[in-house]
């Protein structure tokens, strides 16, 4: 990711014991899908909580809340969400812009 990000998208992802694997497999396809289909999309990372194994960060960079709202409002964005979503106790998504940079 980019130091001078702006725009995030951002997932708190708590997986289906026994699904974390799976999981990442779909989140990995599913960014792979937003970054080839996205202009606006920079880069990704998912993080996993070394004490809580089945829970996971992710965070995405954009060029502006714009391209966010874009990928969002592509068909294919609930499917690939959704297959996500499917292998999960819970899980809560945001959008947000950088308050601060250190």
């Amino acid at each position: 990711m980019t130091d001078d990000s702006k725009f995030w998208s951002s997932g708190n992802w708590r997986v289906s014991e026994g699904k974390e694997d799976e999981f990442i497999e779909r989140w990995t396809a599913f960014l792979t899908w937003t970054k080839k289909e996205n202009e606006g999309f920079l880069s990704a990372r998912l993080i996993r909580d070394t004490a809580e194994p089945r829970h996971f960060i992710s965070f995405a960079s954009w060029r502006d809340a714009e391209a966010i709202s874009a990928w969002k409002g592509q068909p294919e964005f609930g499917e690939h969400l959704g297959a996500c979503k499917v292998l999960c106790d819970e899980m809560q998504a945001a959008s947000y812009a950088t308050a601060v940079s250190v």
